[in-house]
């Protein structure tokens, strides 16, 4: 609840971000990051969207996400664990050429070539070795997870989850951005309602 709150008054109460933006589509925050209409961004591998943009590498920095106090750790995290997953079904009717793919996807010069492509990092502990050197982005990154990141919890109907507390906090935002203050009790009262919804 406090977290939500936190993130929502950053635009609502300390006006980090102006209101007019609250409801920022896609990537347009990378879009005006680049243009040197945003000072700050948090992202994740940025670089390659950005170049795209037409921001030059020596434009911009990279920086972990800073934290309330001390210094950044396993026990005060400013990250998290997290990839994009595969998986093959028991029962595929094509589960030759599933795995085939699959296979395919986390071999080591496709872990390369996607880790030059889009800045991620190869899930492979050779594909991260034979990987070009690490710029200044990549090793914050790199860094960040492993030093920094843990593991987002195990939640049931995870799909579901993002829905429910995402719809709350843009229910939050959106109060915050017509100049309602963003309470503990309107946050908790919004996050019962997505619990509900979970609950049903």
């Amino acid at each position: 609840m406090a977290a939500v709150q936190q993130w929502v008054n950053f635009m609502g109460t300390d006006h980090i971000v102006n209101p007019g933006d609250a409801e920022y589509d896609q990537n347009q925050s990378l879009s005006d990051f680049a243009k040197g209409k945003d000072a700050m961004i948090m992202w994740q591998a940025a670089g390659t969207a950005l170049q795209a943009d037409g921001m030059a590498k020596d434009a911009y920095g990279t920086a972990p996400v800073p934290v309330e106090s001390g210094t950044p750790s396993s026990s005060n995290p400013d990250s998290m664990v997290a990839g994009i997953n595969m998986a093959v079904f028991k029962d595929s009717k094509n589960q030759a050429a599933a795995l085939k793919f699959v296979n395919f996807m986390t071999s080591q010069a496709e872990s390369i070539k996607l880790n030059g492509e889009y800045g991620s990092i190869p899930p492979l502990t050779a594909a991260l070795q034979a990987s070009p050197a690490a710029n200044q982005e990549q090793t914050v990154l790199r860094n960040a997870l492993s030093s920094s990141a843990v593991a987002m919890p195990q939640v049931a109907k995870e799909s579901q989850f993002e829905t429910e507390v995402g719809t709350a906090v843009k229910n939050l935002m959106a109060d915050a951005a017509s100049g309602k203050p963003v309470s503990a009790a309107t946050v908790k009262a919004q996050l019962a309602t997505a619990q509900q919804s979970m609950n049903g």
